[in-house]
């Protein structure tokens, strides 16, 4: 009786008893700083490439060649933190990096070929440190037996990575614009050296390791049915920020008011930042794989009437509406793939999602590109609709895969503040 009682009635775990957890800012400070550049390498490259090169076609594929490496080489140091540690994996990372953003800062300047931009590109965006997933991966580690709590956690880290992704460009594009071209990919590698070594420093709150046992067949978070259901979906959310960004752009140059653009997607961007602050808050009666099915829906929706805005004020308040969708839906996909995976593999699960991202992003520019030098500036706004889409179509008829492999109960603490004071009353939970 007691734990339907709890399960009736979930605990709240505001933002201020998150932040109290002994030891959290340690590791968030520095991790603020070091997931920074993940938002300012992309434009980086673009402002670069573009001043040296002067064709937006180049400037892109150079980008996009960074970003698809980043997609598929982050799982892999994912899964390299969960064995060997984070820190272990984070420092020749953090070097690899900072080489190669050197590289490419000297072969953009002296006017090099494409090709050896690519070869300079991939190395760059493949050693990007996946701050975000480790960061999560130690939210685990210290809240596994609070899933209220954890939840929380987790909107905080949308939240944080929206926020990241409103700043970052603006202090890409600020250092390029206001210094030279080249200072923008010079910051964002310095904010990766200085932020990624102070994180990887914090090896007190790091999860433990889970090295493999002689014989033992290896862990992956891909082998998970669920993991590959939620990194397709989180595919289709990439795609919307991608076709968001050009689009917006293109309405914006079209209708002669080019200098708006930023304000557009800047309140699309809020309205996921503001949802996501709520959605922490609210203590969820209904199971993850409800809500994502839920909030999905709604992203799908909001999607659906980008295409048709007549005007950029009816064009933003369709973006808010889309964007209130966004940060839930992020929020409730890394909940579920965190029950999804064994201990030993839960920043690879973390960082496929994360790829998925950046992959429907590069995915969702190219095609709205595409669309809005065929059919005009409102084309564009097809990609996110038809993204999210088949991301809610794959969902629906797959959603018994988002089932825990099992669901055993967890002990979570009530009343009293997070990780110290006196012993709590303690109430075995049944997982949603």
């Amino acid at each position: 009786m007691a734990a339907r009682r709890t399960a009736d009635n979930p605990t709240r775990v505001g933002y201020g008893a998150l932040l109290r957890t002994p030891g959290a800012w340690t590791f968030l400070a520095p991790a603020f700083a070091a997931r920074l550049p993940y938002a300012m390498l992309s434009l980086g490259i673009v402002l670069l490439v573009l001043d040296t090169h002067g064709s937006y076609g180049t400037a892109g594929a150079v980008a996009a060649v960074a970003a698809v490496a980043q997609a598929l080489i982050g799982p892999q140091t994912g899964r390299l933190a969960d064995r060997y540690g984070q820190s272990a994996v984070l420092v020749p990372s953090i070097v690899v990096h900072a080489f190669s953003v050197g590289a490419l800062i000297a072969l953009a300047l002296g006017h090099a070929p494409v090709w050896a931009l690519f070869l300079a590109a991939a190395p760059a965006g493949a050693s990007v440190p996946q701050i975000g997933a480790m960061v999560r991966a130690r939210w685990v580690s210290r809240l596994s037996d609070s899933p209220a709590t954890l939840n929380t956690a987790f909107a905080f880290e949308s939240v944080t990575d929206e926020f990241t992704f409103v700043i970052g460009p603006v202090l890409a594009t600020a250092i390029a614009t206001g210094f030279n071209p080249s200072a923008g990919l010079i910051a964002e590698a310095a904010l990766t050296v200085a932020g990624g070594l102070a994180f990887a420093a914090q090896r007190s709150t790091a999860p433990v390791r889970h090295p493999r046992a002689a014989g033992a067949a290896r862990v992956s978070a891909l082998s998970s049915p669920g993991v590959r259901l939620l990194a397709g979906s989180f595919l289709g959310v990439g795609t919307v920020f991608g076709a968001m960004q050009v689009s917006v752009t293109a309405f914006a140059e079209n209708a002669g008011r080019a200098g708006m653009s930023g304000t557009v997607y800047g309140v699309f961007a809020g309205g996921s930042m503001l949802a996501g602050v709520l959605y922490g808050l609210i203590a969820w009666r209904h199971a993850p794989r409800q809500r994502m099915l839920g909030c999905y829906a709604l992203l799908v929706l909001g999607c659906s009437t980008l295409w048709a805005m007549p005007n950029l004020t009816a064009l933003a308040i369709a973006g808010l509406f889309c964007g209130l969708a966004i940060a839930p839906t992020l929020i409730t996909g890394y909940t579920l793939v965190e029950t999804l995976v064994a201990d030993g593999a839960k920043t690879e699960a973390f960082t496929w999602l994360t790829g998925a991202i950046g992959l429907g992003l590069a995915t969702g520019s190219t095609a709205a590109g595409l669309l809005i030098d065929r059919f005009g500036a409102s084309g564009g706004f097809v990609v996110p609709m038809v993204g999210a889409g088949l991301g809610l179509v794959a969902l629906l008829t797959m959603r018994g895969l988002l089932v825990p492999p099992s669901t055993p109960s967890r002990t979570v603490a009530r009343g009293g503040a997070l990780g110290g004071g006196q012993a709590s009353v303690l109430t075995p939970v049944a997982l949603d």
